[in-house]
Formats: structure tokens, C-alpha cells, sequence
């Protein structure tokens, strides 16, 4: 049977090395995961338990934008967080944050636009550009600028759109108020779409992220409730649109995806208001990342960005190998720990990058630096 070319697309490598540590686990091996970004723990409790009562209702459709309780309480979010009073008509409930790339990239550019994204990067964004007709552009983004990219980009690579990320996938770096309008206005004075992916909004150490919406109403952002809200598998984020966009959107959400899991929307309306809950799982994000730290130099990974958010180290290990993917293979199979090679963020320089993931719990953590610290003592001894 014929194939089109929207299916030529790379597969997401992290996906890959879960499989193979599965493998590993069901021949009874015990595996340390720290290759993929889903925190250890489950959605909170009180939501869980608000949800039950509710499962007796008949959980039909909901409108195409979302329940309305549920959008108005993420405006509401937004005056809590930022200091920004937002009309919930801007709100849109989606699948995840897949499915709002997925809407945001259809509702914004033409086939074979050029959308820029500062690599390294989370890898679907450039697998779903292509699947949707458009052109990723990889802008090589550098260690003294953090890994972000700078307003200079957007015209040099003549783009229709650019993506940032802020905490980002994998680097765990964040853009501050002054990089992101000085972004914008490069993406206005271009007539280039920005997009701001901001799901690892919450996971934060030294200072709290901004949202691109402080610096500008002329930008899609969004969020999901897989990270701060630890509900990976239910499926369910959001968007923010201009006004003149809703609409636009809503005829896409309608036709692609009817609405988002109508259960999911109700838990997340209940996630939103346990806040004690998800600050304790913060704290463990931020207890993992001191020890992290400390234990990647130990194990001799000491070139890195310290990380401001999200819950991943990315570290590059070009002075014990010029094939990551190898050694991530090496590690999994000598060590027991389950790591991501950087090809999956950067198809050129990810050859001598590993990404750490410490979204599970301290134990795990903490026993996973001590097989790589000798693995790493046996590899160089």
C-alpha cells in the first residue's frame, strides 16, 4: 500500500530506550530510570478522590474549547502566578501539549513554512512540524547563551515561526522577562508566529519562570498538566490564543479532536487546588537536582548548565565518547540506569550529549549516580 511522506518522520529516541529497559525489567533486572521526563509520581489525591464521586455522571462530550469551569480556573492561574488578568475565552483545552502543537502549528503557518527551533530541543516538535507540511529550522543554540536562541536568529534564518521553551527540554533553562520580549519583538518585526512552550512552568528553583503573556498578547503558549501537575497519562493541556484566534483554533479542535478526555478535564479542574500536594513533589524535584549535580561530577559528566527548572541535566560527555547513543546502550546494559543520548534534541551535536532525567523518587536518584559513578570508575580505570 502506498505511504505518504508525512510519515517520514525520525523516531522519538527516548521512546526507544524505555523499551529497551522494559526488556531489561521483564528478564528481572532492576533499572534505574532516568531517561524519560514523567514525574514518579501519580496525579494528586484529592483530585483523584473529587473525580470518583464524579464517575457516576455520563461523561459525554464537552465543547470543543473545553468545560468552561476549568478554562476560567486556568485564567484564574494566571492572575495567581503572573499578575495577569487573562479573559478565559482565550483558553483552550487540548490533548496534552501534543495535541496544542499539533493545533497551534495548523492554525498558524502554510505548507513549507519555516519554523525555527533552538536545538537542542524537545524532538517531536520538529517530528510534528513535519508531519503537519512545514519546514523545522535548526538554529545551533551555545552553552554561554544557555541554549536559547537570541533575537539575531529569527532573521537570520528568514522564519514564518519560531519555538521557544522556557524551562526547556533538555536543558532545564529558562529564558528571563527581558530575552523573551526582546524575542518577541524580533518574531513582530518579522511577521513570525511565537510559540512558547511552557509546560515545565511550576518545576522551579532559584526563580520563577515568566510567561511569554507578560512580555506579549502576540503569542500562543502551551502548557500541559503532565509535569507540575503529574498527570503524564491523561492527556490533557492547554493554550492560550489571541482573541482573533479562538475561533480559528476552535474549528481545528472541533474537526481534529472533537474535545480533550472529558474525565481528564474534570481531574485537572481538581489538580489545580492542590497546591500542598504538587509543592511536595517540587521539593523532591529540587532535593534530586542538588544531589544530581553533585553526583554527575563525581561520576566525571561535568560539562553542564546547571538547570533552573524542568527536571533534567544536560551534559556533555565529548571526553568519554563521540557516540552517545553507544554509551547510553553501555550504561543501560553494565549499569542498570536508563539515560537519553542527545541525538533525540540535537541531530548534529547530540552524538556527545546525554540527557539526565531526576523526576522519580530521591532513592532512585541517588542510587542511580552511585551505578554511574562505577560505571564511569570502571570504564576509565
Amino acid at each position: 500500500m502506498r505511504q505518504s511522506r508525512r510519515g517520514d518522520v525520525d523516531p522519538f529516541i527516548v521512546m526507544d530506550v524505555m523499551e529497551a529497559a522494559r526488556q531489561a525489567e521483564e528478564a528481572g533486572r532492576h533499572i534505574i530510570h532516568m531517561e524519560v521526563g514523567q514525574p514518579g509520581t501519580g496525579a494528586p489525591d484529592a483530585a483523584r478522590g473529587q473525580l470518583a464521586q464524579e464517575l457516576s455522571d455520563p461523561l459525554g462530550y464537552t465543547v470543543g474549547l473545553g468545560l468552561p469551569a476549568l478554562r476560567a480556573r486556568i485564567a484564574h492561574h494566571y492572575g495567581e502566578w503572573y499578575d495577569l488578568d487573562l479573559d478565559p475565552s482565550r483558553v483552550v483545552i487540548t490533548s496534552g501539549a501534543s495535541g496544542g502543537f499539533l493545533l497551534a502549528f495548523s492554525a498558524l503557518f502554510d505548507n513549507d513554512d519555516r519554523v525555527g527551533l533552538g536545538t537542542p530541543c524537545y524532538p517531536s516538535y520538529r517530528q510534528i512540524l513535519k508531519a503537519v507540511g512545514l519546514s523545522p529550522v535548526d538554529i545551533q543554540t551555545s552553552l554561554e547563551n544557555r541554549f536559547q536562541p537570541v533575537p539575531a536568529d529569527v532573521a537570520a534564518h528568514e522564519l514564518a515561526g519560531l519555538i521557544v521553551a522556557s524551562p526547556a527540554n533538555p536543558t532545564g533553562t529558562m529564558l528571563d522577562e527581558q530575552a523573551l520580549a526582546d524575542l518577541a519583538e524580533a518574531c513582530a518585526a518579522r511577521n513570525a508566529a511565537l510559540v512558547s512552550d511552557e509546560i515545565y512552568h511550576g518545576i522551579d528553583y532559584d526563580r520563577p519562570p515568566v510567561s511569554a503573556l507578560n512580555v506579549t498578547d502576540d503569542v500562543y503558549v502551551i502548557n500541559s498538566f503532565s509535569k507540575y501537575f503529574s498527570m503524564t497519562g491523561w492527556r490533557v493541556g492547554w493554550m492560550v490564543v489571541p482573541h482573533d484566534h479562538v475561533r480559528r483554533v476552535e474549528r481545528l479542535a472541533q474537526n481534529m479532536f472533537i474535545c480533550a478526555p472529558h474525565a481528564s478535564q474534570r481531574l485537572a479542574l481538581h489538580a489545580m487546588d492542590c497546591t500542598g500536594e504538587l509543592e511536595q513533589n517540587k521539593a523532591v524535584y529540587a532535593a534530586n537536582r542538588e544531589l544530581m549535580i553533585a553526583g554527575l561530577k563525581a561520576a566525571g559528566f561535568d560539562q553542564f548548565a546547571p538547570p533552573d527548572g524542568a527536571f533534567y541535566v544536560y551534559a556533555d560527555v565529548s571526553a568519554h565518547t563521540g557516540d552517545a547513543r553507544k554509551l547510553a546502550a553501555d550504561i543501560l546494559q553494565e549499569a542498570g540506569v536508563a539515560v537519553t543520548p542527545g541525538a533525540d534534541f540535537d541531530a548534529t551535536r547530540g552524538q556527545h550529549w546525554l540527557r539526565f532525567s531526576y523526576a522519580r523518587s530521591t532513592e532512585d536518584i541517588a542510587e542511580g549516580l552511585r551505578r554511574l559513578a562505577r560505571f564511569m570508575a570502571g570504564r576509565n580505570g
